[in-house]
């Protein structure tokens, strides 16, 4: 009954940014089989589309954790919240957060910066949250994570979370696993996910998942 494959990026389907052969015969094959599919990032859009070469094999893509959902074949964009207020991003720069990016809704930075980060949520009174993914810090507003993402793209495509089955790997993967009747875990998923998994594959990042299809 599983209809739907949602699936994490970086340390899941791809490997150092990328998408293997292997992983894209079995993408091909799971939409020749009448399958839905859903590509869940926490990069930006303009990031993932920089190195994603195979993005027309997906219905949607859920990217900045979230906060924007994208239609491959209209090329719309979707936004779930508001950019992050200029007196944020400007408060970060004086403190010399870096490095520091800046999506149409997402903050990012690596660790240890993540107590600056903090420190000027609580100045400015926002109500932001972060979330982790290994190094990375990502700061969202408080009603933003990727099931929040992937409810719009099911919504979209009149299905429901029971249909699917979502893959992931790391800390901010969470939420939209567990919205997902069927959670999966790759092998080199972090101790935090695997207890949460419903199934543990044997394989790597892209190996996981072509075993998942």
């Amino acid at each position: 009954r599983y209809l739907a494959l949602a699936t994490d990026y970086d340390n899941t389907l791809a490997t150092n940014g990328r998408i293997d052969g292997a992983a894209r015969a079995a993408l091909e094959r799971l939409r020749a089989s009448g399958r839905r599919a859903m590509l869940v990032t926490g990069r930006r859009l303009d990031d993932l589309l920089s190195v994603c070469e195979c993005r027309e094999l997906f219905d949607y893509v859920v990217a900045e954790n979230g906060a924007l959902v994208y239609d491959p074949q209209s090329r719309e964009i979707t936004l779930l919240a508001e950019p992050p207020p200029e007196t944020f991003i400007a408060a970060l720069r004086r403190r010399g957060v870096q490095p520091l990016e800046v999506g149409k809704v997402i903050v990012a930075t690596h660790a240890p910066q993540e107590a600056q980060v903090l420190e000027t949520i609580r100045e400015l009174g926002l109500e932001l949250q972060l979330f982790f993914n290994r190094e990375a810090v990502m700061v969202l507003p408080a009603s933003i994570n990727k099931a929040s993402g992937v409810k719009l793209a099911l919504r979209n495509l009149g299905m429901s979370p029971h249909e699917v089955v979502a893959v992931g790997d790391a800390e901010n993967d969470h939420s939209f696993m567990r919205l997902a009747e069927c959670p999966v875990a790759v092998a080199n998923a972090g101790a935090s996910i695997k207890p949460n998994a419903a199934i543990l594959a044997a394989g790597v990042a892209g190996d996981g998942v072509v075993e998942l299809i």
